[in-house]
């Protein structure tokens, strides 16, 4: 038997509890994935026979509203998205007499052995991943980064998940970012096209911005203001690029307007927030406006009733700034002298376990909803994340909920979800996509930088996560002694240990990007802290209804420093 919640959004779960559902033994001896079977992405899906696991899984529980849904039991009940409330009860339950359908059948009382083969494996973690080194000139790398490495692993269907990275190009430095989406994928989406362009004008001296001003005026061609490095995967919606750029220049006007053209400093912290501020208050106004193009008009609507998190970091020479929003996180790799890793945190969870964010969040609200405005550890007993893109039904009023709603395309009006109104709902907003920023001065024992959604922090201890990528980068993972934590070991154990690590050397562990080697680890641990195939190939192999209960989408940027580089501004100003 395998034990599930029944629903796949943690951030928004509605559902009464986890069930208990069961496989079917099969009778046939042909494999669930055959090893000439091909591995693109979506090698999610076991070949059973008249939809077998389908019609289990679906006598055991059914939900009208998938994308409200949440969480994979083995996650402690602190750390779960959303919460069930009564209002919701009928949205997801039980069919009737399940149990006793349940029982008619036979099931398997240990796991059949239908793994992938390891190049099904390598084919399904490597789909998405994608590396980018800063060329060089004359020879040498002026940049504090060589380069980055950048992978996702989906659990939901489509993945909510987004990265991005890009160079600026009117002014220094790199963006990097990660956005964990929840209620769908509209609000990620969104927010990975478009915050780093809000970034980048709020960066640009009061010279370029009337340039590129005057460049659109006159129908002139526009400086080009950044240079994206993109995996194929990784689109732009081109429906919505008009409207996106409109928005974008009403921001660059006002700046223009703002600024009385006196050179001054631009202050790097000030500009993320104000972007971040920015960007969300264009989502909420584009969805309250409405679009006469029906395809546009519920596109809006989408994306501000979606949400999103976010953890961008800017890295000029060896000023890095981490802007984060919510609960992915940014963490530096530090090598001491005597060559082991540490890891330093550079962003904080905006959530329940936050004692700055609780107090901030009683702060903004009257005394009387000092026990409502946070239950559960939740806001407003539902959502997770303290701080988040979109996500109107926290930061609208109830009037202007109601209006927009009933003025929108019928999708939107028969959904549910959206009509809802959260409880203790008196004050709003309850919500903001205001980031947190920290700066840190880059030192040359400071090696990289990983910035992850919390699908890898759910899975990894942060001093694990570097560990394993410090040793990675450095090839020292195979003169580390072996670790058993404690454990008692047989020597035939051992020598499975041995074995394994010969394997690694000899195929350089199959992973040529550092992302996907961490994803490799986030899956396939064993309790040694060693990748074990077996059970990786059993998570790979999850059907896409049932993967989501198990872990949550994996999205991972590596970040790695010239030590050289990074060494010489240190001497300069010495």
């Amino acid at each position: 038997m395998l034990s599930a919640p029944c629903c796949d959004d943690r951030r928004m779960c509605v559902c009464p509890g986890p069930r208990r559902i069961g496989i079917p033994v099969r009778t046939s001896s042909l494999p669930l994935f055959s090893d000439a079977m091909p591995a693109p992405t979506q090698l999610f899906f076991p070949l059973i026979r008249n939809c077998e696991l389908s019609r289990i899984y679906g006598t055991a529980c059914y939900c009208h509203h998938k994308h409200l849904c949440c969480s994979p039991t083995y996650i402690p009940q602190n750390r779960l998205r959303y919460t069930p409330h009564p209002a919701y009860a009928t949205f997801c339950r039980p069919r009737e007499n399940w149990w006793q359908y349940t029982q008619g059948r036979r099931y398997a009382s240990t796991p059949q052995k239908f793994y992938l083969t390891p190049p099904q494996v390598n084919s399904i973690l490597k789909a998405n991943e994608y590396s980018f080194k800063v060329p060089e000139f004359d020879g040498k790398n002026v940049s504090s980064i060589l380069g980055f490495d950048s992978n996702q692993l989906p659990a939901n269907a489509p993945i909510e998940d987004r990265r991005s990275a890009a160079t600026c190009l009117q002014t220094r430095g790199m963006l990097l970012g990660v956005f964990d989406g929840h209620a769908g994928c509209a609000c990620s989406q969104a927010v990975s096209e478009r915050l780093f362009y809000y970034i980048a004008v709020s960066l640009l001296p009061h010279e370029t911005l009337l340039e590129i001003e005057n460049a659109v005026e006159s129908g002139r061609a526009l400086l080009p203001i950044l240079q994206w490095h993109k995996h194929p995967n990784d689109y732009f919606s081109k429906e919505a690029s008009k409207l996106y750029f409109n928005s974008l220049r009403t921001y660059w006007q006002e700046l223009i307007d703002l600024n009385t053209g006196e050179s001054a400093d631009i202050d790097v912290k000030e500009a993320l927030i104000n972007a971040f501020k920015r960007l969300d208050n264009d989502i909420s106004l584009e969805a309250q406006v409405g679009d006469p193009n029906s395809f546009l008009n519920y596109l809006v609507l989408r994306v501000a009733f979606s949400g999103a998190t976010a953890c961008v970091a800017h890295v000029d020479g060896v000023d890095l700034h981490v802007a984060n929003t919510g609960d992915s996180r940014a963490m530096l790799g530090v090598q001491e002298e005597d060559g082991s890793w540490s890891a330093v945190t550079l962003s904080n969870d905006h959530n329940a376990q936050n004692e700055r964010e609780l107090e901030r969040l009683k702060l903004e609200h009257p005394k009387n909803e000092a026990k409502s405005v946070v239950k559960q550890d939740r806001l407003l007993g539902l959502l997770m994340p303290f701080r988040a893109f979109g996500d109107v039904k926290f930061k609208w009023s109830i009037d202007l909920q109601k209006r927009v709603i009933e003025s929108g395309p019928d999708q939107l009006n028969d959904n549910e979800y959206t009509k809802f109104i959260p409880p203790n709902y008196h004050t709003p907003p309850y919500l903001t996509a205001e980031p947190e920023v920290t700066y840190h001065r880059l030192r040359p024992q400071d090696k990289f930088l990983v910035l992850a959604t919390d699908g890898l922090w759910e899975t990894m201890h942060r001093q694990d996560v570097v560990r394993i990528v410090g040793e990675y980068l450095t090839g020292m993972h195979q003169q580390q002694p072996i670790a058993v934590g404690g454990y008692k070991v047989t020597l035939g154990q051992m020598h499975g240990l041995l074995t394994e690590r010969r394997a690694k050397m000899s195929s350089v562990f199959e992973d040529q990007n550092a992302a996907t080697h961490l994803i490799r680890h986030a899956v396939g641990n064993n309790e040694f802290g060693a990748v074990d195939h077996e059970r990786l190939s059993k998570m790979l192999s999850l059907p896409e209804e049932l993967a989501r209960m198990y872990r949550d989408d994996i999205t991972i940027i590596v970040v790695q420093f010239n030590s050289h580089v990074v060494g010489a501004y240190q001497n300069q100003e010495q």
